[in-house]
């Protein structure tokens, strides 16, 4: 290892970097801005090819202690779920317990997939186990595992649903019914499943509009999805009848599972007439949520479509009082749709989801339900901006009225909170749809009301300014998604 004799910093590059820190409070310099001198470190052989490795690599000659203290400060200017509420209605961003980060980091929860059935009869028991539960919760008969996202478990689902009439002959049935308040993936889903999306709007009350789901409904309907509460947090009344009218053309009823956590141990998809859905197991049993995954969806179903769930599934092998075979193993279901990931989905998320639910219990899970609503509606009873549909449950939608949503939630960042989700469902003007989940205090649901409180009181050149205090000021959100920068070289070749 040799150093590099390159020229230190400068004192006005020092005076530079000291006065962006000064200026905003929050600019944390690079570590090759921290110190321009430079460790070369050689490199050994690799196994790799020539074209995936380098024969040395420059690095900024830093202590201990100046690492810890970057590395610290950037932790300190990110805001997450073990910072603070993140109120996003719809997305349920709850905090994760950590005691499942525990289980799940147990050594023998590492299976490699490849592993014979016998040698891993605890991972199937398991997964059998987590199925049972599932089904349970929400009156299903059957469950797969495999789903590796929400997202991926609605595109199971419908997949499912199509296996299912083309197996009846009835394969015409070409068009999905999505309420228009439905999660944007609920459209997506149907149109990549290969169907026609049928828009159904609302009634006065927010709810599905009866009649105009009587004239959608046809014998070329496969399926209504549905959320229930929906995105507005009010429970579907006429869900029995929804059901029979959907089930009285052929169609399927398809429960779209964000918003089972207002409902748990206390109402159950299966019993509403729901013939098939998927869990959000982020949203109901809080393992981590965002960032791109690793998730999990799994998927219920009734008796009649079980037949057509991925392969392989997990059931017990049959009666042995010796023990000398197994007491689980993998099965392909009769007219499977086939595999949609590998093993049986992200095991690990699995096993967390598996440790939440076993550790809450039947009473835990009443008790997550009933706070879920209570926390919605304490915080939705003391904030000043108007909520225009109730009775709602686990989430509600204010109107910033002649407050642009988005610069509320642009405001309410530099009140140290992170704000709802703004501008959705479009059946509420300017909607601030905000959900706090059960996770959260009475004193935090009271500082999350003083927040929206006190930019409610606050002019529009305040507003359009915001955020002021964060460590990256507004941005061109629509550019970001579009184009995004994800290394800082690309920022630096943007900049030249």
């Amino acid at each position: 290892m040799s150093r590099d004799e390159s020229e230190p910093a400068t004192d006005d590059q020092v005076r530079y970097d000291q006065a962006r820190y000064v200026e905003d409070g929050q600019y944390e310099p690079l570590l090759s801005e921290k110190d321009r001198t430079r460790v070369e470190i050689g490199g050994d052989d690799s196994p790799l090819p020539d074209d995936l490795t380098r024969d040395s690599l420059e690095l900024p000659a830093l202590s201990e202690p100046e690492l810890a203290r970057h590395y610290t400060r950037l932790s300190q200017m990110i805001y997450g779920i073990d910072t603070g509420p993140y109120p996003l209605g719809s997305c349920t961003m709850k905090y994760n317990p950590k005691f499942t980060e525990d289980v799940a980091a147990l050594p023998k929860a590492a299976v490699h997939p490849d592993r014979s059935e016998r040698s891993t009869q605890g991972t199937l028991e398991l997964m059998y186990r987590l199925q049972d539960y599932l089904g349970r919760i929400g009156g299903m008969d059957a469950v797969t595992l495999q789903p590796p996202a929400g997202a991926a478990g609605e595109f199971v689902g419908i997949r499912v649903a199509a296996a299912y009439h083309e197996h009846n002959g009835e394969g015409h049935r070409d068009e999905v019914i999505v309420p228009e308040s439905a999660h944007g993936t609920n459209f997506a889903t149907a149109a990549l499943g290969g169907y026609d999306v049928v828009s159904l709007p609302s009634d006065d009350e927010g709810r599905v509009d009866l009649e105009a789901l009587e004239a959608a409904l046809s014998e070329n309907t496969a399926a209504l999805m549905l959320t229930n509460p929906n995105t507005l947090g009010l429970f579907e009344r006429n869900i029995t009848e929804i059901a029979e009218m959907v089930h009285d053309v052929g169609g399927l009823l398809y429960y779209d599972g964000a918003n089972l956590n207002a409902l748990l141990g206390r109402a159950r998809p299966g019993d509403m007439g729901f013939d098939v859905m998927h869990y959000n197991v982020h949203k109901t049993f809080a393992t981590p949520h965002g960032g791109g995954g690793p998730g999990a969806g799994p998927v219920g179903v009734v008796d009649e479509l079980a037949p057509f769930l991925p392969a392989p599934r997990v059931r017990e092998a049959g009666d042995d009082s010796s023990g000398s075979e197994p007491a689980y193993e993998l099965f392909d279901p009769d007219h499977t749709i086939g595999k949609v990931h590998g093993y049986q989905g992200n095991w690990l998320v699995l096993v967390k989801t598996f440790a939440y639910i076993a550790r809450l219990g039947d009473e835990g899970l009443l008790d997550a339900s009933a706070t879920a609503v209570l926390n919605a509606n304490y915080l939705a009873s003391r904030i000043e901006y108007d909520v225009p549909y109730e009775p709602f449950h686990h989430e509600f939608v204010a109107s910033a009225g002649d407050q642009d949503a988005a610069d509320v939630a642009k405001r309410m960042l530099d009140y140290g909170v992170h704000p709802p989700t703004t501008k959705w469902p479009e059946i509420v003007p300017e909607a601030l749809m905000t959900e706090p989940t059960e996770v959260e205090s009475k004193d935090t649901l009271d500082r999350l009301a003083a927040a929206f409180n006190a930019v409610a009181e606050e002019d529009d050149e305040i507003l359009e300014a915001a955020p002021e205090r964060t460590a990256a000021r507004r941005i061109d959100q629509t550019a970001a998604a579009r184009s995004p920068r994800l290394s800082w070289h690309a920022l630096e070749n943007d900049a030249s």
